[in-house]
C-alpha cells in the first residue's frame, strides 16, 4: 500500500476554469497538493477537491486516535478550512465536507459523486450566491444576588421583623431578577424573528457553554448560523445590530461571511471509507 493512497475529499463544487486555477495553488491538511476528480458523467460539470493523504494518519484507526488529540485536530480543521475559504474566495459555489471525509482511491470518490450527483447539484444551486453569517446573541441583565445586603438596615420593611423584613427583600430582588431576563430573553427572541427576515434559511446550534463561549460577558442564549445572499450581507449586519441597540443586558456578535458549512449537507456514513 501506498504511503499516500488515500483520497481527503474537501468540498464539492462546479468545474470551472476559476475553480481549477484556485485548486491548483492549494496545499492540504497534510501539506498535498489539491486537485479536482470528476464524476464519470460530466455534464453538467461536477467535481470533487481532493488531496492524497498518507493512511499512517487518515486510515480508520489512527484517525480515530487524532480526533482525540486537541492540537491536532485543531490544525486540521484550520488547514481544511483555509482550502474550503479559498475555493469560495475564487468566487465558486462550495459544498464544504465533514473534516476527514477520506475514500479509498479516486474510483471510490468518484462513485460516491455520481450516487449523489442529483443531490449535490440541487444543493450548489440553493447555495449559489449566498454565504452564512453566525449571530451569536448573550444574555447579560443586570442581577442583584437575592442575599445581597444592599438595603439599609433602617429600611421602613424591618418594622415586620427581621426575618420577615428579609424574606420580603429577597423575593423582590427574585422578582426583579427575573424581569430582567424576561425582557432579555423577549428581546432575543425578537431579534431572532428579525434575522429570519433577513435570511433565506436559519439553522439552530446549542448555545456555548464554559471556555467556548468566551471570556466575554453574559450567557450565550442564542447560537444561529443564517444563509443570506452575497448582496445583502450589509443589510443583514445592519439590521441585526440596529435591532439589539438599546436593549439592556443584550449583547450580538455576528461573525463571517463563511462558506455554508451549516447548510452543506454532508455525504452519508456508508459513502465515507470503510475499513
Amino acid at each position: 500500500m501506498s504511503d499516500t493512497n488515500l483520497v481527503y475529499a474537501y468540498a464539492v463544487l462546479r468545474r470551472t476554469p476559476e475553480a481549477a486555477a484556485a485548486t491548483a495553488r492549494l496545499r492540504g491538511v497534510a501539506g498535498e497538493p489539491i486537485h479536482l476528480v470528476d464524476p464519470a458523467v460530466t455534464s453538467p460539470p461536477l467535481a470533487f477537491a481532493v488531496g492524497h493523504v498518507p493512511p499512517a494518519d487518515y486510515d480508520d484507526a489512527p484517525l480515530q486516535a487524532h480526533l482525540d488529540d486537541l492540537d491536532w485536530l485543531e490544525s486540521t480543521v484550520r488547514s481544511h478550512h483555509a482550502v474550503v475559504a479559498a475555493l469560495v474566495a475564487s468566487g465558486a459555489a462550495v459544498l464544504p465536507l465533514r473534516l476527514a471525509t477520506v475514500y479509498r482511491d479516486e474510483d471510490t470518490a468518484r462513485q460516491a459523486l455520481d450516487t449523489r450527483r442529483g443531490y449535490f447539484l440541487s444543493l450548489l444551486d440553493r447555495l449559489t450566491g449566498h454565504v452564512e453569517l453566525g449571530v451569536k446573541i448573550y444574555a447579560a441583565p443586570d442581577i442583584t444576588p437575592p442575599e445581597a445586603d444592599a438595603e439599609s438596615p433602617q429600611d421602613p420593611l424591618t418594622g415586620l421583623g427581621v426575618g420577615r423584613a428579609y424574606q420580603v427583600i429577597r423575593r423582590r430582588r427574585q422578582r426583579r431578577n427575573e424581569e430582567a431576563w424576561r425582557t432579555v430573553v423577549q428581546a432575543a427572541a425578537r431579534l431572532t424573528d428579525t434575522a429570519g427576515t433577513l435570511a433565506v434559511d436559519r439553522v439552530a446550534h446549542t448555545p456555548e457553554r464554559g471556555s467556548l463561549a468566551g471570556t466575554a460577558p453574559g450567557t450565550n442564549i442564542g447560537n444561529d448560523a443564517y444563509l443570506v445572499p452575497k448582496d445583502r450581507v450589509t443589510a443583514f449586519r445592519t439590521g441585526i445590530l440596529t435591532a439589539a441597540q438599546g436593549v439592556p443586558g443584550l449583547r450580538v456578535e455576528i461573525t463571517g461571511p463563511w462558506a455554508p458549512y451549516s447548510f452543506a449537507l454532508q455525504p452519508e456514513p456508508h459513502e465515507e471509507t470503510a475499513a
